[in-house]
């Protein structure tokens, strides 16, 4: 199990900039939770001028708390985005952010995750579906980080999630995906398991909220995001290669259509 969370930028654009003008920080759950919990994140800002954010969405469910400035606090559960995330800080927040593993809202949620994707539910509207938007009453951006990962860690043990061996293979299989950029194909990935496509993709569906195939392209397009950011431009006809774009043209065409710019422009804007 995960001492310490990832460290990584994936999926945030221009991270530098992000960084330079809020504080955002990852903490591990408690270890009972670190089964279905990714990590927490929490942002806090002071801004001067208002900032837009984009984030190029996780296959993942993130449970979100907010309040700005000294308004009330907000909270919302936002299942996996299928388009590109944006918003604009302003003045004074903070944010405390849970984001479970792909796959891992499932024993929390107890239905079907696919309801949830590409849709940002408030607590409120929740009440009647899902009894547990009732038992937060505040405090998750409150205090120190220690404070706000304590109320995080009663009020997610509180939910009482029951372990699920088919959840935990199918966080195991997105897992494989995530790691290994070998993954490029559903169906050699399905005989890899001893799985049919059609049983992979019903998994996928019902337990993370998207089928295998998004999953795939979703990371590899990530890698490609980091890449592009991570130093001296690379060789796109080679890294197209390499993630499983039939050419360069058709990894270009993807990056462009999520994030609304081209490898090219996205790198140079980072300079």
């Amino acid at each position: 199990m995960r001492q310490q969370p990832r460290g990584d930028s994936r999926g945030i654009l221009h991270p530098g900039r992000l960084l330079r003008q809020v504080r955002f920080r990852r903490h591990l759950p408690a270890p009972a939770l670190r089964p279905w919990v990714e990590h927490y994140w929490f942002v806090d800002w002071d801004l001067t001028e208002p900032l837009e954010q984009q984030v190029v969405p996780h296959p993942a469910v993130n449970v979100v708390f907010q309040r700005d400035g000294d308004g009330p606090e907000r909270a919302e559960v936002a299942g996996v985005g299928l388009k590109l995330f944006s918003i604009t800080l302003s003045d004074t927040g903070r944010v405390s952010g849970v984001q479970f593993r792909p796959g891992g809202f499932h024993p929390f949620w107890g239905g079907s995750v696919a309801e949830l994707t590409g849709r940002r539910w408030p607590f409120p509207d929740l009440a009647d579906r899902w009894p547990r938007a009732r038992d937060h009453t505040g405090g998750a951006c409150d205090g120190t980080d220690t404070e706000r990962r304590r109320v995080l860690d009663g009020l997610l043990t509180g939910w009482a999630p029951e372990p699920d061996p088919v959840t935990d293979e199918v966080i195991r299989l997105v897992g494989e995906i995530r790691s290994d950029r070998t993954v490029l194909r559903v169906d050699a990935f399905a005989r890899r398991h001893g799985l049919t496509t059609r049983r992979l993709q019903r998994l996928f569906l019902d337990r993370v909220g998207v089928g295998p195939k998004w999953v795939i392209r979703r990371y590899r397009l990530q890698e490609a995001i980091e890449q592009a950011a991570g130093g001296p431009p690379p060789d796109w006809a080679r890294l197209a290669a390499d993630l499983g774009y039939s050419d360069q043209a058709h990894l270009i065409r993807e990056f462009t259509a999520v994030t609304g710019t081209s490898p090219a422009a996205y790198a140079r804007s980072l300079g």
